[in-house]
């Protein structure tokens, strides 16, 4: 039995037979019943999903493809290849998702320290490689003979010179601890009930992320599932309103999920039947709150303020794709 405060989802597929007839289940469907359309959770591989879904629809890629390293996704074992089967294995989904993105799209790709590398020397084979941003996971297991994993990268690309980024909408509110005033004034910080407070730009090092836990509503069983908030800042940055984000690597769903909470369509592909029902279950929870911890007024709230939690908690909903 959970505690009554664990809202963790792990939902069964025996549990979930109503989630998973919600999705398109590729290993049942051939011919034009099988054309991919958005707001869907798609099962199936993921190189059969995407020669599926129209050329030049996508307006984004966001995706958190395995990290060469040995893996137990519930039941879907991926094992640690030679440096080489891996570059292979990236460069064959990589190329997948090309036909599908337009020429305006940008590209994101989760990675560890370990498959970086690999990452981002096959993503410029296809795309224009504009920067890597490594944000703080905090967890991590210690190491008798190694310096402890607290972080991971984000690589960051264009289809073309021509994209979308959207400055404004993902500054970071940070508190001011030294404020200072021009004429009597504030300069560039703003003072409110809640403190005083400055949206700054925002750099390629994240700290400001907290990893899901059992108390969030947005936790699943999956093992490396990543953060609303973490997917929330690339989704904004990178995309408007009504345009299509691609996952072909969903997992438990946070790409689709944090997109509908954002007014976008998505296509999410999981080959994992038990992450579907996972995805579906978060899609449809998204329909009552559609609120992202951290994200508030428009701007990311610095981790651990009193303003955070509360203007999270009481954000008005948004609407949604």
């Amino acid at each position: 039995m959970k505690a009554e405060r664990n809202k963790t989802i792990d939902i069964s597929v025996e549990e979930g037979k109503k989630y998973l007839k919600k999705c398109k289940d590729l290993r049942k469907m051939t011919g034009k019943e099988a054309a991919l359309t958005v707001d869907k959770t798609v099962i199936g591989d993921n190189l059969k999903a995407l020669t599926l879904i129209p050329k030049g629809s996508c307006d984004l890629l966001i995706t958190d493809p395995p990290y060469n390293i040995y893996k137990d996704f519930t039941g879907h074992r991926f094992k640690k290849k030679s440096v080489e089967e891996y570059r292979q294995f990236t460069r064959a989904w990589l190329s997948a998702c090309v036909p599908a993105l337009k020429k305006t799209a940008s590209v994101y790709v989760c990675c560890d320290w370990e498959s970086s590398a690999v990452i981002a020397e096959v993503l410029a084979e296809f795309f224009t490689v504009r920067n890597r941003i490594t944000w703080q996971r905090e967890k991590g297991r210690g190491a008798q003979k190694n310096w402890k994993n607290g972080m991971e990268d984000i690589w960051f690309a264009t289809v073309s010179k021509e994209y979308t980024f959207n400055l404004d909408a993902v500054k970071q509110r940070r508190r001011v601890i030294a404020p200072y005033k021009a004429e009597g004034k504030p300069k560039d910080w703003t003072e409110s009930k809640e403190g005083r407070f400055r949206d700054t730009c925002p750099s390629n090092f994240w700290d400001d992320i907290s990893v899901p836990y059992w108390s969030m509503p947005e936790n699943t069983a999956h093992p490396t599932q990543k953060p609303e908030k973490l997917i929330a800042k690339l989704i904004l940055a990178s995309s408007n309103e009504g345009d299509v984000v691609l996952d072909p690597f969903l997992g438990a769903g946070t790409t689709s999920v944090t997109a509908k909470k954002l007014s976008r369509h998505y296509i999410g592909i999981e080959q994992n039947p038990q992450y579907c029902i996972w995805a579906e279950k978060r899609l449809e929870m998204a329909e009552e709150d559609n609120t992202i911890q951290g994200f508030a007024d428009g701007v990311f709230w610095e981790r651990n303020t009193a303003a955070e939690q509360k203007r999270a908690k009481t954000a008005s909903p948004k609407k949604t794709c």
